[in-house]
């Protein structure tokens, strides 16, 4: 009986096996591209500005010596974040009372894609 000569099937056999290898190397390569890609697009939309101005703006309002006008910028800050930056400004503020000497305000910043909330304390 002669011998089956299956050197040629290893061949074959090691040749998907590299290719399949390649495929998979090339598919991860692939995917950290797009991760890094997406993790830059989700830094640059961040409106870091915009929060830092509502936020400082919020705060300098709130240390309004007179109500009227303290009432009247607070509501002209939602107004300008309404039309400006297409954001939904809430916030409230709890003066000092009792035996907390601490005023406190809670900001929310929301404009569709970021959704911030910070609670601030004077020092």
């Amino acid at each position: 009986m002669a011998r089956l000569n299956d050197d040629a099937q290893w061949i074959v056999l090691m040749g998907f096996v590299v290719s399949f290898a390649l495929f998979f190397i090339a598919i991860l390569i692939n995917q950290s591209t797009v991760v890094g890609q997406t993790t830059a697009e989700a830094v640059s939309e961040f409106p870091k500005t915009d929060i830092r101005e509502v936020r400082g703006m919020i705060i300098r309002s709130e240390f309004l010596s007179d109500e009227n006008d303290k009432t009247t910028v607070q509501r002209e800050i939602r107004n300008l974040s309404l039309s400006r930056h297409n954001a939904v400004v809430n916030f409230s503020s709890n003066r000092p009372g009792g035996l907390d000497p601490y005023t406190y305000i809670e900001i929310h910043y929301n404009n569709g894609v970021t959704a911030y909330n910070e609670t601030w304390r004077s020092e």
